[in-house]
């Protein structure tokens, strides 16, 4: 891994400064800000208060902050239902029959995808479920499924009960890498190797984007490539990095994708998630799933005639009808992600996490070895996970005590996310300094 100092191609050029003149104080940090082409964003959510002064929430890959204008949104589909109950799917300013086709263009965008291989529905665990249905097709002995050791426990339950579910053994089935001895994170070469050394066995790879307890950012253009070249369907949950990271869905030939939308995508508590189907799989009339009315091809949905025809689109995946009140309160999160773009939203992202990295080193916490950082600092997004032993939990009580959100992992991580639409660099260095002091380095 290289030194820390040498993975900060994102504060380019403002941290060449800093390297020179080693700039660890707040008039460096607001110096971030200033120049900072995304800090009007800022003002567009609504930032947690105590006592009247503002919070440090780096929690937003947990829960993202709410949108200034999700309420207003929100109002729109409720004055509708008021005005006109069950005709407002047809009539208003904003049918909600067609809202759907406004959510895709700003997603495809944030997840690298063609809009009719995206679907927003249901939420994460429901659409894998019924992704696998379609995507999980065991033949002879190519039934296994190769996945991450120590993924989100939605997942290991996701695929434990979906096997047994299928009449088969989750321990002959499902085949589990895990980091070396002694380290915390996945090499790639590990999982390539393994999927190289089942790829006669193998009916599917499915892959965590971001390892939610680490950070680890997997190399999912080559998980995908190996995947295809041994045969299998390869997938991905996307909870921690739709948002968060780079993802070219489409172009690195990905077959299935599912995601949720309250983490990074800011579209509140419970927000319906999204998925993604390679359009490929469009027009398959053999491909196997659960079918529902609202998946039903709109031109002759109201007809109710027996025989499933699916939307020809990733749509078709779709069961029910779903919230316009939900789809609202998702539009105006995307639309702030359409309108910052998401390659500065990308680059302010790596930025933020270099920047807490480089003061940690700077300011001698690292140095101390009173933490570890279990995130690899060239394979990331937003979001930074510290191994504090022993004294981790009275530290993160200092960190809420002094008014930061952060994230307390048994039995001794604490993990941070300062996000690029509502995070600042003064932020992260108020950050830093709570924490040296809370370690007595």
């Amino acid at each position: 891994m290289p030194p820390i100092r040498e993975c900060f191609s994102s504060l380019q050029p403002v941290l060449f400064l800093c390297r020179m003149q080693l700039k660890a104080d707040a008039h460096f940090a607001q110096h971030l800000d200033a120049s900072d082409p995304l800090n009007r964003f800022r003002r567009e959510f609504l930032i947690p208060e105590r006592a009247g002064k503002e919070q440090v929430y780096f929690l937003g890959n947990s829960l993202g902050l709410q949108p200034r204008r999700t309420k207003a949104a929100m109002q729109k589909v409720l004055d509708q239902w008021q005005h006109w109950g069950v005709e407002g799917f047809f009539m208003g300013a904003e049918p909600w029959l067609q809202y759907h086709d406004q959510l895709v263009q700003p997603l495809a965008a944030v997840v690298g995808a063609l809009p009719q291989e995206l679907v927003v529905m249901n939420s994460l665990t429901v659409n894998l479920h019924l992704l696998l249905v379609s995507f999980y097709q065991p033949k002879g002995k190519r039934n296994k499924i190769l996945c991450e050791a120590k993924a989100f426990p939605s997942d290991q339950y996701l695929l434990e009960t979906h096997v047994r579910q299928r009449g088969l053994n989750p321990e002959d089935i499902i085949i589990e890498v895990q980091p070396r001895n002694g380290e915390t994170h996945i090499r790639t070469a590990d999982i390539l190797a393994a999927i190289n050394n089942h790829r006669d066995e193998l009916a599917l790879v499915f892959w965590g984007g971001v390892n939610y307890y680490t950070g680890q950012l997997f190399d999912m253009r080559a998980i995908t490539a190996a995947g295809k070249a041994a045969g299998s369907l390869v997938g991905f949950d996307l909870a921690h990095a739709a948002g968060n990271v780079p993802l070219e869905l489409h172009r690195w030939n990905v077959d299935f994708a599912s995601w949720c939308s309250y983490k990074y995508l800011n579209s509140g508590p419970g927000a319906i998630g999204g998925a993604y189907v390679h359009e490929r799989y469009h027009h398959d009339p053999n491909l196997q799933r659960f079918a529902g009315w609202w998946g039903y091809q709109k031109e002759t949905r109201f007809l109710m005639q027996k025989g499933f025809v699916p939307i020809t689109a990733a749509e078709g995946w779709q069961l029910s009808t779903p919230s316009p009140i939900l789809y609202a309160a998702h539009q105006a999160a995307l639309d702030l992600f359409a309108e910052a773009g998401m390659e500065a939203i990308l680059e302010k992202g790596k930025s933020l996490s270099d920047y807490l990295l480089y003061l940690l080193e700077v300011t001698g916490v690292l140095a101390s070895g009173k933490l570890q950082v279990l995130t690899p600092m060239d394979a990331k997004g937003c979001q930074v996970s510290l191994l504090i032993p022993s004294t981790g939990k009275a530290v993160f009580q200092q960190l809420t005590d002094a008014g930061i959100f952060a994230d307390w992992r048994e039995p001794d991580v604490i993990r941070v996310a300062p996000v690029p639409l509502y995070n600042t660099y003064s932020e992260v260095w108020h950050f830093c300094q709570v924490l040296k002091e809370a370690l007595s380095v």
